[in-house]
């Protein structure tokens, strides 16, 4: 016979006289909450790429300090082989910068399977409304004028998280 304890919420069998010399079997309940918080999923990966070391820091700082795994690349080519090798979900891209721009980082994005494309947050000096259309129309999810505040950077990559 079992029985519900009131305190615990946990089923228990009455205790038997064990004689001596038999064998006992002993058995043990697990608990099993019912209200368990769901599986916190891991945050997505950030690439960082702009040839400023002094913002490719401070964005790895913060975002790291917020939990995430973040990626390095100081132009365009190094990018696509961060993207390649990382697949990061998200990515924070400056549009000035040598040997390959954001634009062209953008255009060659394009090409990739909807899966391996990062969410793109544009943080750029460049800030005319040809910029920002000219982003949007290549893919970009978001766009930020330099100079930008950290925080709200932070919110334009929680945000675009949530989305995907």
């Amino acid at each position: 016979m079992r029985r519900k304890t009131p305190s615990s919420g946990l089923s228990e069998t009455p205790a038997r006289p064990i004689k001596a010399g038999s064998r006992a079997t002993v058995t043990f309940n697990t608990m099993h909450s019912e209200t368990a918080p769901a599986p916190v999923s891991p945050l997505p990966s950030v690439l960082v790429v702009d040839d400023e070391p002094q913002v490719v820091w401070v964005l790895q700082f913060s975002l790291e300090a917020e939990g995430y795994t973040t990626y390095a690349a100081n132009n365009g080519v190094e990018a696509l082989a961060e993207i390649s090798e990382h697949h990061p979900g998200l990515m924070v891209l400056d549009i000035m910068m040598p040997t390959m721009d954001g634009w062209a980082v953008l255009e060659e994005m394009v090409k990739l399977p909807d899966g391996q494309r990062p969410r793109v947050v544009i943080v750029s000096a460049l800030s005319s409304l040809r910029d920002r259309a000219k982003a949007a129309e290549l893919g970009a999810d978001a766009y930020m004028p330099k100079p930008f505040n950290v925080d709200e950077l932070l919110q334009v990559l929680h945000g675009l998280e949530e989305a995907s």
